[in-house]
Order: C-alpha cells, then sequence, then structure tokens
C-alpha cells in the first residue's frame, strides 16, 4: 500500500475516529477543506485505495531540485506555521537566487501536503502533542465486550523440542479482550517474535473457534499493541484499516494499562508451566525438554479454556467467560476466513513461470491457467502453515492456485520443508564423514585436513539467565 494513502487517512482519522470538524482539520493541516472532503469520500467508497493517486499524465512533469524540496518542506515545518502561498513566495525567491525554475503554487501544496502528518506536530505542537495524537491514545477501561484489545509476547519459562529435537525456549503470544479478561487468541512458537507469528494468533483472536466452550472472536474497534518490529509492520497497519479496527501504540518506555495482559503472562508462567516437563525452574536450569511445541500449545489452550476463562476474576466479580458472553451481543466479523488469511498470513514472493510450473521452496506447482504464462513474471501468495498450493498473480490480477502435484493430498508447512532439509543435510554430511575418515585411515596423506569439530547445541547452549517477567505498575 503506498505511503500517501496512509498518509492522509493519518489526517482523515481525526475526523472519522475524533469527530474534529474539517474547518479545524484543514487550518491544522493547512489542507483545503474541499480536498479533505473528496478524500473522505473516496475513502467512504473504496476504503484505503481511494487515498491512493490514480496515475498523472503530467507525473514527473514538475520535478524540484532536491535542494529546492527540501527547502520547501524545512519552510513547512518552521514556527510559526506559514501558509501555502507564503511558502510559495518564499521559495520562488530562493528559486531566482539560485538559478532554479521556480516552483507554481500547486507544486509547492503538493510538497507541503505529502510532509508525514506526525513529523508536522511534532515541529509545530511540540512532543507533547504529538504524543497525545500519535502514541498516547488509550483509555483505561473498555466499555464492551471488542471494544480494545491487547496484544504482546512473552518467552516462556520452559523448555521444549523443536522440529529437529533440539532444546529451544519457547515464545508466546496473547491477544487480550481489555473489558472481559478473555483471551480471544494465542499462538505458540519456537522462533522469534515476527508479524506472521502475530498474525496467526490475530486470525485465531478473530475468527470463530472450533472449540464451542470458547466463543470469543469478531474484529475489535481498538488494537492496542506496543513498539515491536512485527507490530509496526505495513502489513498490519494495512490490515487495520481493511478490517476498520483502530492499531494504537504504546509509548517507548510507558506501559500503561499493560499490567492486565501481565498479569495473565504471569498467571502462565506460576500456575501451569510449573507442573509441565522441561520447566525452567530457579532451582533447575537445565530441565530435560520432553513437549514438542505441538503439546505445549495443547497444554496452553486447556488452560485458557478450562481454567481461566472459568474461574472469578477477582476485579471483574464474575469469569471472563460470562463477562464477554453475559450481553448477548454479535461480534463484527470479517467477510470470510479466506479474506481473513489474504490480510494476516499470506507472504508475496516474485518468481518465473516455467514449462513445468513455478518453482517455489524445492517444490513444483502446477496449474493449466500457467500456461500461457511461460517465461513471464508472476506474484506468488502463500500460507507458511501449508505450502502444498500458491495463489498466482500477474499484473496484481488473480490467475489461478496453483498446486505441488507431489503433496496435494497432504498438509506441508514450511518448518517441515526446512526441517527435511536440514535432516538431509546432517544425513550427507554424516557419509561424507564416514568416506573421508576411510581415507585418512589407508590413504593419509590424500585425506583432507579436518577442522575441530563443531560443539552441538545442548540444553546449557539456552540462556542461563533467570527469566524475568516485567510488571509495571497500574495508574
Amino acid at each position: 500500500m503506498p505511503r500517501r494513502a496512509l498518509d492522509r487517512w493519518q489526517v482523515l482519522r481525526a475526523h472519522v475516529e475524533d469527530g474534529v470538524s474539517w474547518v479545524d482539520l484543514a487550518a491544522h493541516h493547512d489542507i483545503p477543506v474541499r480536498t479533505l472532503q473528496r478524500w473522505h469520500a473516496a475513502y467512504q467508497r473504496d476504503g484505503l485505495d481511494g487515498l491512493t493517486d490514480s496515475p498523472r499524465r503530467d507525473l514527473g512533469t514538475h520535478r524540484l531540485p532536491p535542494e529546492l524540496q527540501a527547502l520547501i518542506e524545512g519552510l513547512a515545518l518552521v514556527k510559526p506555521r506559514a501558509s501555502v502561498a507564503a511558502i510559495t513566495r518564499r521559495a520562488q525567491s530562493a528559486a531566482g537566487e539560485q538559478g532554479w525554475k521556480p516552483p507554481s503554487y500547486s507544486v509547492v501544496r503538493r510538497v507541503v501536503e505529502e510532509l508525514d502528518p506526525a513529523m508536522a506536530t511534532l515541529a509545530h505542537d511540540g512532543p507533547v502533542s504529538f504524543r497525545d495524537r500519535y502514541e498516547l491514545v488509550w483509555r483505561r477501561a473498555a466499555a464492551h465486550p471488542n471494544d480494545i484489545w491487547q496484544a504482546d509476547h512473552t518467552e516462556l519459562d520452559v523448555l521444549i523440542l523443536d522440529a529437529a529435537g533440539s532444546p529451544v525456549r519457547p515464545w508466546l503470544t496473547i491477544v487480550q479482550d481489555d473489558h472481559s479478561r478473555a483471551v480471544c487468541g494465542y499462538h505458540v512458537f519456537s522462533d522469534a517474535p515476527s508479524a506472521m507469528n502475530t498474525g496467526l494468533a490475530l486470525r485465531q483472536a478473530i475468527w470463530h473457534k472450533p472449540d464451542p466452550g470458547w466463543p470469543m472472536c469478531g474484529i475489535p474497534d481498538v488494537l492496542y499493541v506496543d513498539h515491536g518490529s512485527d507490530f509496526t509492520s505495513h502489513q498490519l497497519a494495512v490490515t487495520a484499516l481493511e478490517l476498520k479496527m483502530r492499531l494504537v501504540f504504546s509509548a517507548v518506555a510507558r506501559p500503561q494499562g499493560r499490567g492486565k495482559i501481565e498479569r495473565f503472562f504471569g498467571s502462565i508462567n506460576t500456575e501451569l508451566l510449573p507442573e509441565l516437563p522441561g520447566f525452567l525452574a530457579a532451582d533447575q536450569r537445565r530441565p530435560t525438554p520432553v513437549l514438542t511445541l505441538a503439546e505445549l500449545s495443547d497444554h496452553i489452550g486447556a488452560f485458557i479454556t478450562s481454567t481461566y476463562h472459568q474461574r472469578v476474576h477477582p476485579e471483574l466479580g464474575i469469569s471472563p467467560h460470562q463477562a464477554w458472553t453475559r450481553d448477548g451481543w454479535l461480534p463484527r466479523m470479517p467477510d470470510s476466513l479466506e479474506s481473513l488469511d489474504e490480510l494476516l498470513l499470506t507472504v508475496p514472493k516474485t518468481r518465473i513461470v516455467h514449462r513445468d510450473g513455478i518453482r517455489f521452496q524445492g517444490l513444483r506447482y502446477l496449474a493449466t491457467t500457467l500456461a500461457a504464462y511461460v517465461g513471464e513474471a508472476v506474484t506468488i501468495r502463500y500460507d507458511p502453515r501449508d505450502i502444498t498450493e500458491i495463489r498466482v498473480f500477474h499484473d496484481n490480477h488473480f490467475l489461478c492456485t496453483a498446486v505441488d502435484i507431489d503433496h496435494e493430498d497432504q498438509t506441508l508447512t514450511l518448518k517441515d520443508i526446512q526441517a527435511a532439509r536440514a535432516a538431509r543435510r546432517r544425513a550427507l554430511r554424516s557419509g561424507l564423514n564416514e568416506r573421508i575418515a576411510v581415507v585418512a585411515k589407508y590413504l593419509p596423506a590424500y585425506a583432507p585436513h579436518r577442522a575441530a569439530p563443531t560443539p552441538q547445541p545442548t540444553a546449557t547452549g539456552t540462556s542461563t539467565r533467570q527469566p524475568k517477567l516485567r510488571t509495571y505498575l497500574e495508574d
């Protein structure tokens, strides 16, 4: 999604979400009221796509020297705020002195409009206004279920076995409803927090669960997250706009309001994990891992639905399950699970269509539609949880779904592929070492020099620091 569309939305959201009048908004950003209303009409008609400019025939005819553009931007950011007309006069004067072509009013206005609204707020109104407008937008308590959700990660105090059989310390992502304290979704993973892992947690949180005892679902009005790179990703920003979900970031080093989700993490680490094999206790820093990632996920899911959701919450006086369901309301849902997956999970890649299909991750994908596109570049989108099929696009138009014919009846994850490759490399390395040993035994002069063996990872290779749960005082 073009940056300009996101910037225009940042301007419009003050009117759409907070009710700021067109006159006040125009005065604050020095943008004509008619322009703002045109943007708003386009957003109502086409969503975020409506805020993207259509290609213009005269695009590029008003190219500015980089120094002149920087000058115009600087003039727009100095205090006191100057009008576009004043900036134009000053820029034209400087251009005449430097021998540049004087910029027109429309060109100057376009440069000013393209400035980051957050930067303009910081320049003209100071850090406090910037923080209040772009960071500190947080209500203490949600008025109803799905009003505000929180999402966060924590590293768990337990060792498990990964796909290769090595000990790892897993992570947990939680999506929690602020009003009821119910857990709407979660995801357990062995690698570092990422946009994909966040997307998997949000997918479970938003869509219907197979378990009828876990009714939490829907699209929240507000999603409150921190400034981690996975939460600030372009993909999540676009997802929030498409779902009409307001994305709010906590200010750096100012975690007010996060005590609720931190207390849930504390319940996991103090109530559930000590009962499981591999728990990292203070007096046991080298436990023997037993559980797999899937088994640990099952234990956490059972704790959420059977224990945490059913017991009375001390601050609510009722259980999280009762708090979420008591008013008999209907949550706002996406159009389909497929559309939700398209926003949250699929990853785009560019590939060339070959005579034998599309090659990706060592697999070969075929579809009859591809016969007309041999030799051409296409964009594929795939779900890392199942890469036996891919969606193929050409010039941003959907072509077909291509299937890996060798695994069409299976579910194959990207991690399965990576684990299989690692196992294959280990087998080849073992066979190679056996043969080199024979050469070294009988013809040592021809044997290659063997470096010292690489130490194998063990449970002690994980972090030995005492796991510490971050806690914050509630205001």
